[in-house]
């Protein structure tokens, strides 16, 4: 029996925190258990989580395992490298007519900007005859490989929110990324590895930071881990001098041991996701430097893509990308900061700066997407290459700045697909004589989502995951978002 004045010790947050197994934490049991991953045995006391990472069957057929994602941090310029506009050549440094100005905000674009037609040729490429720029010379000779996307559109004409509506849905901070939505549908192939990884190069992380890759209200375990070529594959998770491996061992045989203790009272999930946590970069410790060391791979291989061990650089990444998902990674995210292309200066200039960038992912992306289809994994794996939006088909001309660039553009875009059950050779959608709207079989960025949840056997409309009193889906709320069934081998 309790006195009446029980209840005078008992804080809200005792209440809330212990209460049964705590409100929190039995709405997320209740998710869980629907999502499967939550085993429902009262016999036994609190309920057990399997592992939130072991392989799930996905609900519909899957042309695609594993998804390679290419970002271009800070957005190419389409005109220069996709999209060939014979308009755009024929009023080159004429003023853009009124139509396409009025209501418009640009970023950094102040009064009538002038047209400006691309300085570099485009050619026709393989059976499919798809028109890429010179500065891509080895893509291009790859042009029936990959689906070309140039009626892609966005809603944000800024960097952080743009990168945040492509990887997580929303242009607010806060949701769960695409990785992480992929992972928590599938689970990973390769329980000693991370399903979600992030490789960065270009000397910079992108403007959204690290919520391009973070989990939101999913579990950590979902969260990209991002990995290097150069130093510790992973910050923190070698042991600190005076421990070895068999004394972390016991270390964490005791942390668990107490983990298990509070899970025995609270019953929450958290606590499970943090024991497998804790249990996976154990397990790093050695499965993630193995997968990393790409100075296993041979001289040739490195010649072919350009890599060099030791270096952090984009060909490095597009190495270890094919290495990851060979090893079962499920979902691997490369960045490679540099496509601002503004034309403030030389180092973001169409004529000095474009050039460069495009040459140091050319040979690269050409290897991975070689190398793939050499070792049979391209057909399993779906590699998407994109910015965060496009370009202006006018010169921005900042402050009468001497060189050429393009402001952001959030209503035409160029991305490309390859492998994973898309369509080799396809040209899809296409954009006025100016290149300014997108016009023909317009794809907006929840479009590409759906799509590529779709080919990993995931329907987009009921992936999804109730927080805050909504329905949370990487999508979005409305149910506008259309799987692009026409980019289907």
């Amino acid at each position: 029996m309790h006195s009446s004045n029980d209840h005078v010790d008992v804080t809200r947050r005792h209440f809330l925190g212990g209460g049964t197994a705590g409100i929190g934490a039995a709405a997320l049991s209740s998710l869980l258990m629907q999502e499967g991953l939550l085993a429902d045995d009262k016999t036994t006391g609190p309920a057990a989580i399997e592992n939130p990472l072991a392989p799930k069957q996905p609900p519909l057929r899957a042309r695609a395992k594993n998804v390679i994602y290419l970002h271009m941090a800070g957005s190419p310029p389409q005109q220069e490298l996709f999209d060939y506009k014979p308009k755009l050549q024929e009023f080159n440094d004429k003023d853009c007519p009124e139509e396409y100005l009025k209501g418009e905000r640009f970023a950094f674009i102040k009064g009538t900007p002038q047209l400006l037609g691309t300085p570099y040729k485009f050619a026709r490429h393989g059976e499919s005859g798809q028109q890429i720029s010179e500065l891509l010379p080895k893509l291009s000779s790859m042009a029936d490989d990959i689906c070309i996307v140039r009626s892609m559109y966005s809603d944000q004409f800024n960097h952080a929110p743009a990168q945040m509506l492509l990887y997580t849905g929303f242009s607010q901070f806060g949701k769960p990324s695409m990785g992480s939505w992929i992972t928590y549908g599938l689970g990973s192939e390769n329980q000693d590895l991370p399903g979600f990884v992030v490789l960065v190069s270009g000397n910079k992380i992108p403007s959204a930071g690290k919520s391009a890759w973070g989990s939101g209200f999913l579990p950590g375990m979902f969260q990209g881990i991002q990995c290097r070529t150069k130093g510790e594959p992973v910050l923190f998770v070698n042991n600190p001098d005076g421990m070895d491996r068999e004394l972390r061992r016991r270390s964490l045989d005791t942390l668990r041991e107490l983990n298990e203790m509070q899970l025995s009272q609270q019953g929450s999930p958290e606590i499970n996701t943090r024991i497998a946590q804790y249990e996976m970069a154990y397990r790093m410790q050695i499965s993630v430097p193995q997968v990393m060391d790409i100075g296993k791979e041979s001289a040739d291989m490195h010649a072919f893509y350009g890599s060099q061990p030791g270096e952090t650089s984009f060909a490095n990444n597009c190495l270890l990308a094919r290495r990851l998902v060979e090893s079962g990674v499920r979902y691997v995210q490369l960045f490679d900061w540099g496509w601002d292309i503004h034309g403030t200066g030389e180092t973001n200039d169409i004529v000095k700066h474009l050039p460069k960038k495009c040459k140091e992912i050319d040979k690269p992306i050409h290897a991975l997407l070689s190398d793939l289809k050499r070792r049979g994994l391209l057909d399993e794996t779906l590699v998407v290459w994109s910015g965060e939006f496009g370009r202006t088909p006018m010169n921005e001309k900042r402050d009468a700045s001497p060189y050429l660039g393009r402001d952001h553009h959030p209503h035409s875009m160029s991305i490309w697909m390859a492998g994973g059950g898309i369509k080799g050779g396809l040209s899809y959608g296409e954009t006025d004589e100016l290149g300014y709207f997108a016009t023909e079989k317009k794809m907006h960025i929840h479009d590409l989502q759906a799509t590529i949840l779709h080919l990993l056997g995931l329907d987009p409309h009921k992936l999804l995951v109730r927080y805050q009193g909504l329905n949370n889906r990487l999508i979005g709320p409305a149910d506008d978002p259309r799987v692009i069934t026409d980019l289907f081998a």
